[in-house]
């Protein structure tokens, strides 16, 4: 049996058509690539998956034929069953019994990024489509849409792919069935998936940042950086030159890239061998030639760019750069990030009241994500806590304690953050929420902290930790930050001006 590495697209576009096919999961991911596979004319096609309803809305071709097939039942019946193939949800650890059986019979497995990059690549949907690969701890689905807009502005038919948007093997499945074609696919892609994905190959490909994460389901860090790596086997791949984790990881793994990015000056970084470099000077993003300053490219103003902070420029140079690398035009970088907004819970703006600036980013569900979107900011009235799922927050706090103004704490890892913080920053003014449903404690949070902020500060929600101990998701906890922040501040506004009118009829 073919091992899954040496898969080529040609042969593996056969064995979907002529072989039978087992899809484990028929999630989002899932039923993209079932249907794929019937637009792609497969023969059989076998779903293990424990909802009866699993195929319930997928695109049936009337060609191919379907199977459910309990997960228990598919373990016990693979080897009778025979597939020539397996394609993974990416969810779905190595272990799973399931994928551990397929290994043992033999039998490649690839996850659903491959399955789609693979059916592209041969040909199956018209002439293959240049692929540009995100991945990183943080920052993916803020970078995966800034580049997006840039091929947009510059007048590329491109689409955001994977954990944004749509799976790709959905979209070429939708592009055959008559929906317009997107000759580029930008794709926000997790460490899951690039383990699943060995060949694969984008034509652009950059981790934005390393830290440690999913350390459950890959075993180690060493391994979970192995498999973000896989985007730095793209033609050009992109360097993020001031996290040291993904030089390192680069380097050890002998990437030769020209190509980088920086929140400095990009002369700051010529040692790293890159050959152009996208960065910061005097409050332009530019991208310049190292070694030859006559070659240096104005892009865009460095300032008012979404998210605010240092996370927010490095996505953009981060964008920049791989929108460059397609030679995307510098106009077209600077009028897609002068029109970008962030997505909700990834640093969004959500209120700006009495000279405060309150900001979502209940995205950030670990510290190195909390970290980054504090970076750089000061007066921060900080809102953090929730399920630290085992982090230690201590280089946090030492991290981010010159911004803080004071802490917010909530959720059911609130004592931890509050003891490290209290630690280091013992005279930092702390209110502890110890209420647990998810509205109440909302809503005390909105209230502490419109007492705690004065004009010119800023309420930033970055948790630092999940949100599920009280919460739906971090969009959830999100919204109802952003709910109570605005009532409150509708309150404060009313009281202010019936304040206004009783002193005005006192003094007439």
């Amino acid at each position: 049996m073919e091992s899954t590495l040496a898969l080529q697209p040609a042969d593996a576009l056969d064995t979907m058509r002529t072989q039978t096919v087992l899809v484990a999961g028929a999630g989002v991911a899932g039923r993209g690539v079932i249907s794929m596979l019937c637009a792609l004319g497969a023969r059989l096609v076998l779903v293990a998956d424990d909802n009866a309803q699993a195929l319930d809305h997928i695109a049936d071709d009337g060609e191919t034929e379907l199977r459910l097939l309990n997960v228990s039942e598919a373990i016990d019946s693979l080897e009778d069953l025979a597939p020539r193939l397996v394609v993974t949800s990416p969810g779905w650890k190595p272990e799973s019994p399931l994928l551990a059986r397929a290994a043992e019979l033999g039998i490649p497995v690839i996850g659903d990024i491959a399955a789609a990059w693979l059916a592209d690549q041969a040909g199956a949907f018209g002439e293959p489509r240049t692929w540009l690969a995100v991945t990183g701890t943080n920052g993916k689905t803020t970078t995966t849409a800034m580049l997006t807009s840039m091929l947009i502005a510059d007048g590329r038919a491109a689409l955001a792919v994977g954990n944004i948007g749509i799976a790709p093997s959905a979209a070429l499945a939708a592009q055959h069935r008559g929906e317009p074609r997107s000759d580029i696919f930008v794709a926000e892609v997790s460490s899951f998936q690039l383990h699943w994905a060995p060949m694969f190959e984008p034509t652009v490909g950059c981790i934005l940042n390393l830290a440690e994460d999913h350390l459950d389901w890959h075993g180690s860090y060493e391994n979970y950086c192995a498999d973000k790596a896989q985007v730095l086997t793209a033609e050009q791949p992109v360097l993020a030159l001031d996290d040291a984790d993904v030089v390192a990881t680069a380097r050890a793994r002998q990437v030769a890239a020209r190509r980088g990015y920086t929140i400095h000056d990009p002369e700051e970084v010529a040692s790293q061998n890159t050959e152009r470099v996208v960065g910061v000077r005097d409050g332009r993003l530019v991208e310049v030639v190292i070694g030859d300053p006559s070659q240096t490219t104005d892009l865009a103003p460095a300032q008012g760019i979404s998210p605010p902070g240092p996370a927010g420029l490095a996505d953009a140079a981060a964008s920049a750069a791989m929108a460059r690398a397609l030679g995307v035009a510098p106009a077209a970088i600077e009028a897609a990030l002068a029109g970008f907004k962030v997505q909700a819970h990834r640093g969004q703006v959500v209120l700006e009241h009495g000279g405060v600036t309150w900001i979502d980013n209940s995205k950030a569900t670990n510290p190195h994500a909390a970290e980054a979107a504090l970076r750089g900011q000061h007066n921060v009235i900080w809102v953090a806590g929730g399920q630290l799922k085992g982090a230690a927050v201590d280089g946090l706090v030492r991290a981010i304690g010159g911004a803080l103004k004071a802490v917010v704490a909530l959720g059911v890892d609130r004592a931890e953050l509050v003891a490290e913080v209290s630690r280091q920053l013992p005279d930092l003014p702390v209110t502890v929420i110890d209420a647990t449903d998810p509205e109440e404690a909302m809503r005390a949070v909105a209230r502490a902290a419109h007492g705690l902020a004065q004009p010119g500060d800023s309420v930033v929600l970055a948790p630092a930790a999940a949100s599920l101990d009280m919460y739906t998701g971090m969009s959830q906890r999100g919204d109802l930050f952003a709910q109570y922040a605005v009532a409150y501040a509708g309150a404060e506004t009313a009281e202010q001006k019936a304040q206004e009118t009783q002193e005005a009829q006192e003094r007439g």
